[in-house]
């Protein structure tokens, strides 16, 4: 697993081993290419973030900062030593709650983000749920988006009350779903054509 592109191109990250799976390296650099200057400046948040890859690519591209939300212990110990290895600790903060424990938590102190990856494990219907609980929290920016990342055979739905299906991508057994805060759901995203 390596970084793509920006300030750390190239930068090998620890991995966990074991059951997770982690975003494949083309699947993040397909979403990146469709994200475009949308990333830079942009605060993130990072839902079940694993090894980070996803915030720690944001980073390397340019995104402000980034808060990493991830309660396995084996994948904090790695994400935190990815965090520290590229230099991005002053910049990032990790979370190590559940995601349904930590979204109130990030609400209650007022915080709001640009950009949102999600990328629960398949098949346990968690997609949909943080979906929604990111949409009735209001930490998604008026201007924000909302990257999730699910199996084929997890459909989601339209709306999730302020939140606006915009996109989807497939790459192999993986989608990728672009949601956006209502007022922002006239954007367009750019060409990067998945898997047909």
């Amino acid at each position: 697993m390596r970084i793509i592109a920006g300030r750390l191109k190239g930068r090998r990250l620890a991995r966990v081993r074991g059951p997770m799976r982690p975003t494949a390296d083309r699947v993040r650099e397909a979403v990146f290419n469709i994200l475009g200057p949308v990333i830079l400046g942009a605060r993130v948040l990072d839902l079940f973030a694993g090894a980070g890859a996803l915030g720690i690519e944001a980073l390397s591209r340019g995104a402000g900062d980034a808060v990493f939300v991830e309660n396995h212990r084996i994948s904090l110990q790695i994400l935190r030593r990815n965090l520290i290895l590229c230099g991005l600790d002053q910049v990032s903060s990790v979370l190590p709650l559940s995601v349904a424990r930590a979204l109130p938590k990030l609400a209650g102190q007022g915080r709001c983000f640009d950009l949102v990856f999600l990328d629960p494990p398949y098949g346990r219907g968690m997609a949909a749920a943080t979906l929604m609980q990111l949409a009735t929290t209001g930490i998604v920016a008026p201007t924000g988006r909302v990257i999730v990342e699910h199996s084929r055979q997890e459909d989601l739905e339209e709306t999730y009350r302020s939140l606006v299906y915009m996109d989807q991508r497939r790459y192999g057994g993986t989608l990728i779903s672009f949601y956006a805060s209502r007022s922002n759901e006239s954007s367009d995203l750019p060409e990067e054509q998945g898997d047909n």
